[in-house]
């Protein structure tokens, strides 16, 4: 494998040995350590829960609709793409991409407003998901063990979103990927759900992207191939990614933060506050975490994990009367 990447590999890339982790492991006889990472990541309890996790319609009725764990895989797929056209790690990008959003509480950004809200009300603390994705294969994974990855995925795990850049140009390819999958399969997600029609769509975004989602990925991809190789870093040209930019800001006006996706906001915020209050009060009924760790860790640690389904159901379960729960 040194030898391939040695051949085939762009000069940038990250190589795949040797393999620094914060506790050192004997190498496998036929996985690179990023696939032993990406493994560690796909087997993990925190990735099975994402298929029950917001990505932007909460608990939506139908079976079409985006959840945090395909738009994982979206972006993981789409972040391949790029690296194999750049001849960088796949594998170091792969775990990355499957691993960037395991810190995501339940109800997406909704929920993750909702309880960092809840930590900066009560003790000035802050809840990041992507700080806390890295909690999760640091400490919360393995009963408290973690997973131990390299640093490389580590970093780029961390540094998927603002406002520090990853170390390698994987974790970039990861960084920037994330906004193209959004944005295409949440506009998807929108048609389909009727907040919008193909006639709200900005027509100059439109017509220099793409009609469809597979068109415009296409371009923004390209794009990123071409520019990236000509600047040495992963980038877009000004004209392409100035449009995805336009059209992110189209969706924050018309989808993000309209009131048919932001209908559910006081209700999530009342049951992540509700939940986190509960728990604070009463931190006996929070499992056990990591030794040394304060009830408001082990609290957000509880709450950041719930799947959706599950924190409607605890919240139902604590705060109403028994009869009304059927």
């Amino acid at each position: 494998m040194r030898a391939w990447e040695a051949e085939y590999h762009w000069a940038l890339a990250t190589p795949s040995y040797p393999a620094e982790r914060r506790e050192p492991e004997p190498a496998s006889a036929v996985r690179t350590p990023f696939q032993r990472d990406r493994d560690r990541v796909v087997h993990s309890k925190a990735f099975r829960r994402l298929k029950h996790k917001t990505q932007v319609f909460i608990a939506p009725e139908g079976d079409h609709y985006r959840t945090r764990l395909t738009h994982t895989l979206e972006t993981c797929g789409i972040a391949r793409t790029v690296a194999r056209a750049l001849g960088l790690n796949e594998d170091l990008t792969e775990a990355i991409g499957l691993g960037h959003d395991l810190g995501h509480p339940p109800f997406g950004h909704i929920g993750e407003e909702a309880l960092d809200n809840a930590l900066k009300d009560r003790a000035g603390r802050r809840f990041k998901h992507n700080v806390h994705s890295l909690r999760v294969v640091d400490v919360l994974e393995r009963d408290g063990a973690g997973l131990n990855l390299t640093e490389p995925v580590r970093d780029g795990i961390l540094n998927h979103t603002w406002p520090d850049k990853p170390a390698t140009l994987e974790g970039r390819i990861v960084r920037l990927v994330d906004r193209v999958a959004y944005i295409n399969h949440d506009l998807d997600d929108a048609l389909r759900a009727g907040i919008l029609t193909s006639g709200d769509l900005p027509s100059a975004q439109i017509e220099l992207l793409g009609d469809t989602g597979s068109r415009r990925i296409d371009t923004l991809v390209e794009d990123i191939v071409e520019v990236s190789r000509e600047r040495g870093d992963i980038a877009q040209s000004d004209e392409v990614g100035g449009a995805m930019l336009r059209l992110r800001k189209f969706m924050f006006d018309r989808v993000y933060l309209a009131p048919e996706a932001r209908g559910e906001h006081e209700r999530v915020q009342r049951t992540v506050r509700g939940l986190f209050d509960h728990y604070m009060e009463n931190p006996e009924e929070v499992p056990e975490g990591s030794a040394g760790e304060d009830d408001l860790q082990r609290v957000t640690d509880w709450i950041a994990g719930m799947t959706d389904r599950f924190c409607i159901a605890t919240f139902r379960r604590l705060s109403l009367p028994e009869e009304s729960r059927l």
